[in-house]
């Protein structure tokens, strides 16, 4: 959680609804595909984070959800799975 909070500059508590979601599965997935090539842990969670920090919003996810075309992919989806969540809770 750290390391995206890190990266993304949001706090542990928009991180957790971002693992909790199914984006957040997504990215455990890429966690486990670097641990299958061999990576450590601590290797494999900071290679998934830089390269979902690499990739950007594109017009399409935009559109989809709101969130601003060119921010980076892991940034807009753990503030908008915080922001899904706090609507829900309302």
């Amino acid at each position: 959680m750290t390391a995206i909070s890190d990266a993304t500059f949001q706090p542990l508590e928009s991180v957790r609804a971002f693992l909790d979601s199914r984006h957040g599965r997504h990215f455990a997935d890429d966690v486990l595909n670097g641990l299958h090539a061999g990576l450590n842990l601590h290797d494999a969670i900071h290679a998934a984070t830089q390269r979902w920090m690499g990739w950007t919003i594109g017009r399409l996810t935009s559109k989809q959800h709101g969130i601003p075309k060119g921010l980076p992919y892991l940034t807009g989806f753990v503030i908008h799975c915080e922001i899904v969540e706090e609507a829900l809770a309302d």
